[in-house]
Parts: structure tokens; C-alpha cells; sequence
């Protein structure tokens, strides 16, 4: 179903009205992670520092809310490509150095469904399930395991910041009973600051914990951030982002600091 629907977006984008330079609603809405704006985000992840090496992640992430009566649907999946030269540390299950070499593929998609209220005031709160499916192309590019957990969101817009964060837990249920076990909390904050001209500072780090590694592998803790900026692409509002973040808090292996860049379809109702 979730595909349809994204198919559906992709090849009938004329029936989305055109982007107006004046706005303002869509404006306040891109910051917002969980918002009714249809999105289609794909972000490129190229991480520095590993002693393996560089490892670089190429992620389809589409945001569909679906409106059921007073409420919204909001789906949102991770759909990454992945080249990393042995295996990404911090995330649970990957086998150990000495049995991994460089791979590239499809790493583990997960999907998630926020229900949120579908008429919200400043403060959003969102909550769901999210599921990861064992569709990596290579061990060492995903968990071998099925896993599902909670997640939960929550947003505030007060003119002209956007602050929020999701969070999930995923335990698994299913899978290669040889890879180990997952038990990985993954949260992501989200700060945008609205600046003139269609630009803002932006800052959506992405904080991870295996609670299966000892306590001193277990966090992936970024700082850093960078600036987004709303174009006029055909018509139709796209939106840019840079960012750069330093891991203070890593495995031993993991890498130092990561570049991020997204360009983000936006597709107004």
C-alpha cells in the first residue's frame, strides 16, 4: 500500500498546486518532521574517521500522511543504500570486524506510522508503531533480524522556530537466530530556526543506543547542525539541506564526524 502511494506522488505531481513565494504556511510546515505535508526526501550520509574507512549512506525517506477522519496517518520509512567498507558500528546485530569486508546494497528498511491529530495547535504529539524488516543485501549492512518497537514524537512551532524529537525503541522478534539480537534505541531532534530569504539554521542530529554492547560501546551521541534553504524548482517548493556533525560519544571503530546533505520534494495539498 505504502509504495502505491508513493508511486502515485511521484508521477502525478501537476496535481499539487505550484509554490507561491508568499507561502507562509508551507514555510512554517517544512521544519515539521511529522506535519500533512506529503514529502520526499533523499538524504546522502558520508561518515569520516572509521579506521575501515569512509562509509556512505544514500536513503530514500518519504514522509505520506494519510487523513483518517479527525486524525492523520503519518507514514515514514527509510529506504537506505549503503557502501561501507566493514561493518557500521553502533548498529545491533552487524558480525564482528574480522568476518565483514566492504560491502554495498540495501541496508534494513524500517517504517513507521505516527497518529496525530489531523487540526493541531503549537504543540503536536504523535505516537505509533515502527518496524524494521531484515532486507539488507549484506550482513553487514543490516541486522538480520525482524524487530518492532514504539515511537512516539513531539513538536512544538512558535514563529520562527520548529523544536521537536522522535524517539523509537526496536527489540527483535524474528530472524537469522545466528546474528545477535537487537535492542536499539534511535531518537532524532529536530531544530530549525527560520531565517529571510527562505533560509535556516537547522540541527537533526541522530542519537543512537545498542543496549545490547557494553556501556561504553553503546552510544552514538552527534553534535553540529548546518542551514536549509526553501528553492523554486519547476514550480514546485524543494527544500536543501547541509549539515555536519562531530560524535562525541562512539563505539571504538565508529566514526568521527559525519556530512549530511538532503534534497527534499515537497509536494503542498
Amino acid at each position: 500500500m505504502f509504495v502505491a502511494l508513493l508511486v502515485v506522488v511521484l508521477f502525478n505531481v501537476s496535481w499539487y498546486p505550484s509554490y507561491a513565494q508568499g507561502d507562509d504556511d508551507l514555510r512554517a510546515n517544512i521544519g515539521n518532521p511529522i506535519g500533512s505535508l506529503i514529502r520526499v526526501p533523499i538524504e546522502t550520509i558520508v561518515d569520516f574517521g572509521a579506521p575501515d574507512g569512509s562509509a556512505l549512506f544514500i536513503s530514500l525517506k518519504p514522509v505520506i500522511p494519510v487523513r483518517v477522519g479527525s486524525v492523520n496517518l503519518i507514514n515514514r520509512t527509510i529506504m537506505p543504500i549503503i557502501y561501507a567498507p566493514g561493518p557500521i558500528l553502533g548498529n545491533p546485530g552487524n558480525p564482528s570486524p574480522a568476518q565483514g569486508p566492504d560491502a554495498f546494497g540495501l541496508g534494513d528498511i524500517n517504517h513507521s506510522v505516527f497518529l496525530t491529530p489531523a487540526n493541531p495547535g503549537k504543540l503536536i504529539l504523535g505516537i505509533g508503531p515502527s518496524v524494521s524488516f531484515p532486507t539488507a543485501t549484506d550482513d553487514i549492512l543490516g541486522s538480520g533480524k525482524w524487530s518492532a518497537g514504539p515511537t512516539a514524537a513531539v513538536i512544538t512551532q512558535t514563529k520562527p522556530w520548529v523544536l521537536g524529537m522522535i524517539v523509537a525503541n526496536l527489540w527483535s522478534f524474528a530472524g537469522d537466530s545466528d546474528r545477535d539480537d537487537v535492542n536499539q534505541l534511535i531518537s532524532q531532534a529536530f531544530i530549525n530556526y527560520r531565517l529571510s530569504g527562505d533560509w535556516a539554521l537547522i540541527s537533526e542530529p541522530l542519537f543512537t543506543a545498542n543496549w545490547k554492547a557494553d556501556s561504553s560501546q553503546r552510544w552514538v551521541v552527534p553534535l553540529g547542525g548546518g542551514v536549509g534553504k526553501l528553492i523554486n524548482l519547476a514550480n514546485k517548493p524543494v527544500v536543501l539541506k547541509l549539515q555536519s556533525f562531530y560524535n562525541v560519544e562512539r563505539p571504538d571503530g565508529a566514526p568521527d564526524w559525519t556530512m549530511k546533505f538532503m534534497f527534499q520534494f515537497i509536494f503542498p495539498k
